[in-house]
């Protein structure tokens, strides 16, 4: 089990038979604007094993959807109406997150029961009350009501690790926080990616989101966690940009206009490229948006054109480079792959992954969407349900919720 992981109180840590169990989930997920209807069910059987496991206790899930301002940012009924099917097992609802009826229905529990109360967001002591104002917190009605009616605090919220919100760290001190298996697994499965002895190691970043790319690029090349870095989509035209190619005026533009500070960002791929610039791998040839065609990176590319795809040269050159990796690490595509004609680039290099025997490891919506589209998900070791918080524990982020169930494990640890 990974290092950090023994910091932690798991379900293994106590006999949770006939307790009243807590359980924090992120089932965050996207929904349909016309009718409400949820659209995707991956963050729901993610947490299937943690509630299984709780079979013979009293279970009451505590979750978030979205937040104010967003069309999405409703009620958990048709949330509790979709883990009810994707258990097979009953999950009643409650319209409260504290007060007389909450207090009722978790009381009323028998053991096997699945309670699921409202959405922790409508409540602006959830978002509002400062990271570092833990005894606000615990003077919240949240913990205040909530903190009586358990016997033990579960937290399986994996993509919210890096939130340090009310539901997700403010329990820490008044009752055993236990990390759930999600949590567990992907824990034990990213640090066994950082931490493993297999080389050689490759990430592989690419997708439009250069800061996050960037971010980890850095951290992985500065303490040596793996061996090179291929790089695609907007994240490569960042990484050429900052080396002196010139990669025309639409791609300039999009970088500028999606990041306010593009400026330091190419900076940092500079300095990147200066320290690690043999470890960072580039496209040597692209696709163009619109006309299709074929360029060499030593190419002028055209000011009314978009570098949509990796070429046949990147993808023999990327290619090589995964065959031989013992250790891979992926987070975006290669382009514009929901595009027939510029998705060769990013099927080809998740082909070559699914071929590979190394440990493989992928994360990132765009990533998840392309591999599921293309019946790859099986053929991988894991497949992370991080976005933000999955970059910000590879970037080497301080993780408030990996560091509350730190503390309540120390604070509690023999009670």
């Amino acid at each position: 089990m990974a290092e950090l992981m023994q910091s932690f109180f798991t379900l293994d840590s106590f006999d949770l038979r006939g307790k009243t169990v807590f359980l924090r989930l992120d089932i965050n997920s996207p929904m349909n604007p016309m009718n409400g209807e949820i659209l995707g069910g991956s963050r729901f059987k993610s947490h299937v094993d943690t509630i299984n496991s709780l079979m013979d206790s009293r279970v009451v899930i505590v979750a978030h959807q979205s937040r104010p301002g967003k069309e999405d940012f409703t009620s958990l009924e048709k949330h509790a109406a979709y883990m009810k099917r994707v258990l097979g097992r009953d999950v009643k609802f409650v319209d409260a997150l504290f007060g007389k009826v909450v207090n009722e229905a978790v009381k009323s529990m028998k053991v096997g029961e699945i309670l699921m109360l409202e959405n922790t967001r409508f409540y602006s002591e959830e978002t509002e009350i400062p990271a570092n104002d833990i005894e606000a917190m615990e003077s919240s009605h949240i913990v205040r009501n909530l903190e009586p009616l358990m016997d033990y605090y579960v937290i399986d919220a994996f993509p919210a690790i890096h939130r340090a919100q009310t539901t997700l760290v403010g329990f820490r001190r008044v009752k055993p926080n236990i990390a759930g298996k999600l949590i567990e697994k992907e824990i034990t499965m990213l640090d066994r990616f950082n931490g493993g002895k297999e080389h050689p190691k490759l990430a592989i970043l690419a997708g439009s989101k250069i800061d996050d790319s960037i971010a980890v690029s850095k951290n992985f090349l500065d303490r040596g966690i793996v061996d090179a870095i291929l790089v695609g989509g907007v994240v490569a035209n960042a990484f050429l940009w900052a080396s002196g190619k010139n990669i025309g005026r639409k791609n300039t533009e999009f970088i500028i206009k999606n990041n306010k500070d593009h400026e330091s960002l190419l900076k940092e791929c500079t300095e990147i490229l200066q320290k690690h610039g043999d470890k960072v791998i580039m496209p040597v040839d692209f696709i163009l948006n619109p006309s299709g065609r074929r360029i060499s990176v030593e190419d002028e590319v055209p000011d009314d054109e978009l570098l949509a795809d990796i070429g046949v040269d990147s993808i023999v050159l990327f290619t090589q480079h995964i065959r031989e990796a013992k250790a891979i690490f992926m987070n975006g595509p290669m382009g514009m792959y929901e595009m027939p004609a510029y998705s060769s680039g990013t099927f080809e290099v998740l082909n070559a992954i699914s071929r590979s025997r190394a440990l493989r490891i992928a994360g990132g919506g765009h990533t998840l969407s392309a591999m599921e589209k293309l019946g790859m998900l099986n053929r991988i070791d894991h497949a992370s349900t991080g976005g933000g918080a999955l970059i910000s524990y590879l970037s080497g982020e301080a993780m408030p919720v990996l560091q509350a169930l730190s503390e309540s494990r120390a604070l509690f640890n023999g009670n």
